[in-house]
């Protein structure tokens, strides 16, 4: 392709410098430009790197028996009625009515449309296991966009669906889809960490995220370099550390002035925070009827509540903080809570750390006072006892006791074993060798275009500007063309050789200076860059340079599809 076809324009400097590198070399390069908050529209070159992602998803999906379908984005709602969906997810999910006043949605994701694909398709055990995906546009509202393709409103997603007769299926096909997304990351080149995650609002049993660690991601990832454990923080968990064993003391109250922190209680108490009980208030609304329930969540005062574990126990669609009046109601003092009193007021959800230490210090309900000699049981019952605790760097690993440590990442795809959640709700069964009506168990395997192709640009730049894989770039090729018009005639014979031999290349025939034709290239990120020019040619050939060399040389003219090849296959293809 030659440059000035290109239809978008290099810029010097973004007009306000993204957040992430990756991102303002996107936008620089004329990959892609913002059209609205987290909605984007792909240029010529960014839509070639994202089909070379689509053609390694077709690729190795179809590899491990996938087929191809497509799937409307609008749906009607009841498909997400049936599934408890529609109530359950909030305002991510976009609602619609038509000119007949039906309900509508633009699709998040298409478990539901499967499961009644399934329905009216599969009535023998015979036609089991199946495979299906798709790569179609999705829409979730979400309301904070950030780090360009990283967090969207409107994305790309390869989704696909299997379907089996039972678990023992189910986790062959999630095995297998497991190992093609290895595949899909070592061939886009992006280092990636599969990590056990919560299933949120998709369901099931289970759930891996493939994460690309870097600074930028949004998650928080719990690792063990002793034993190899990995997880989300969502759902990790750390060993308990040893409580003391000592008996139970009397409840003494304690003045507290203006204490309202478990950081200024412990200065003026002179304890440890692991002495004192956090208590932490949450309205929860209900997964199956949407009605709220106050909650009281108690940790011990040098953790942290993990949301995630706290809805997960309550079986809770939404989380939100209670309102001091919400508090005051339950018959607690905000600054100065505990669970002492609450009775049937609220649910009392207590950690077992909490549970395992004795004599803590917690608020006595009223304005400046604190009790010391808390313990559970003795002095107020919890309604269950369960992990609501987020794991922290330094906490012993709950398999083999070495210290934890945290890291960031961005979630670049997401497989999931649904079991028969969306199958029984939507009707789709088949008969087994008896003839005895079984439902469908299904698994989900997603992977977003854009998200991968941001967190690609994240990984492979320079001060300069973008270097991509060969696997990932637009061109294989960069050709620029320097000076009078021998040297756009030899460069016009490179390209229509190369081109003629298979390769992918862009041809910078704009006429522009050294300068600006070299800055355009080091932007842009192409592999390979060949020049023509007066001088090349005085040297007796064609400039190669590679994107990450720091040095160029002269090949001979009819030595240069070679020194291409040679260049190719070893990072990585061989054409």
């Amino acid at each position: 392709m030659r440059m000035t076809q290109l239809f978008g324009s290099t810029l010097r400097a973004s007009k306000a410098p993204p957040e992430v590198a990756g991102h303002e070399f996107l936008l620089r390069g004329a990959f892609i430009r913002q059209v609205s908050t987290g909605i984007f529209a792909f240029l010529p070159l960014g839509l070639r790197v994202a089909r070379k992602i689509e053609s390694i998803l077709r690729e190795e999906i179809e590899g491990v028996g996938g087929v191809e379908l497509s799937l409307p984005v609008v749906l009607p709602a009841d498909l997400w009625r049936k599934s408890g969906r529609y109530d359950a997810v909030g305002p991510e999910l976009v609602r619609l009515k038509d000119r007949r006043d039906r309900d509508l949605v633009l699709a998040m994701t298409h478990e539901e449309v499967v499961a009644s694909l399934a329905a009216a398709e599969v009535q023998s055990w015979r036609q089991l296991p199946r495979l299906v995906y798709q790569i179609q546009t999705k829409f979730r509202d979400d309301p904070r966009p950030r780090a360009g393709l990283v967090r969207t409103r409107e994305f790309t997603m390869k989704d696909a669906y299997s379907l089996d007769r039972d678990d023992v299926g189910l986790v062959a096909q999630y095995e297998r889809v497991f190992d093609a997304y290895v595949r899909i990351y070592q061939r886009c080149g992006l280092p990636t960490l599969a990590v056990t995650a919560d299933v949120g609002m998709m369901g099931g049993s289970a759930a891996h995220e493939f994460m690309y660690l870097t600074p930028i991601g949004e998650d928080t990832l719990v690792l063990c370099d002793g034993c190899g454990y990995s997880q989300n923080r969502q759902v990790a968990q750390a060993a308990a550390p040893e409580s003391p064993a000592e008996s139970a003391e009397e409840l003494q109250r304690v003045h507290t002035p203006s204490t309202t922190t478990i950081d200024s209680l412990v200065a003026l108490l002179g304890i440890g925070p692991e002495r004192t009980a956090k208590i932490v208030f949450q309205m929860a609304t209900s997964a199956s009827d949407g009605s709220e329930l106050p909650v009281v969540a108690v940790v011990r005062g040098d953790k942290t509540v993990n949301e995630t574990k706290l809805a997960n126990a309550l079986r809770a669609s939404e989380l939100r903080p209670m309102t001091t009046d919400e508090i005051l109601a339950i018959g607690c003092v905000p600054g100065y809570a505990s669970p002492i009193g609450v009775g049937d007021r609220a649910t009392i959800l207590v950690d077992p750390l909490v549970a395992a230490s004795p004599n803590l210090v917690a608020g006595a309900n009223e304005q400046d006072w604190h009790l010391t000699g808390v313990n559970l049981g003795r002095d107020y019952q919890p309604d269950l006892v369960t992990d609501i605790t987020a794991a922290e760097d330094g906490d012993p690993c709950v398999v083999c006791g070495l210290p934890l440590r945290t890291e960031r990442g961005v979630e670049v795809g997401n497989i999931f074993q649904l079991g028969t959640k969306y199958s029984e709700a939507l009707g789709a069964s088949y008969l087994d060798e008896n003839g005895t009506e079984q439902p469908i168990v299904m698994g989900s395997y997603g992977i977003g275009v854009g998200r991968l192709l941001a967190c690609v640009a994240e990984e492979y730049h320079d001060d300069l500007g973008l270097c991509w894989p060969v696997s990932m770039a637009p061109f294989e090729v960069h050709l620029c063309s320097i000076g009078g018009e021998e040297s756009q005639l030899v460069a016009q014979a490179v390209y229509d050789v190369l081109r003629a031999e298979g390769l992918e290349v862009l041809f910078d025939d704009r006429g522009e200076r050294a300068g600006v034709q070299f800055a355009d290239a080091d932007l842009l990120g192409m592999p390979i860059r060949l020049t023509v020019s007066p001088r090349s040619l005085k040297a007796g050939g064609i400039e190669v340079k590679l994107r990450t060399a720091s040095a160029a040389a002269v090949v001979d003219r009819n030595d240069v599809l070679g020194w291409v090849r040679v260049e190719l296959e070893r990072l990585g293809v061989a054409p």
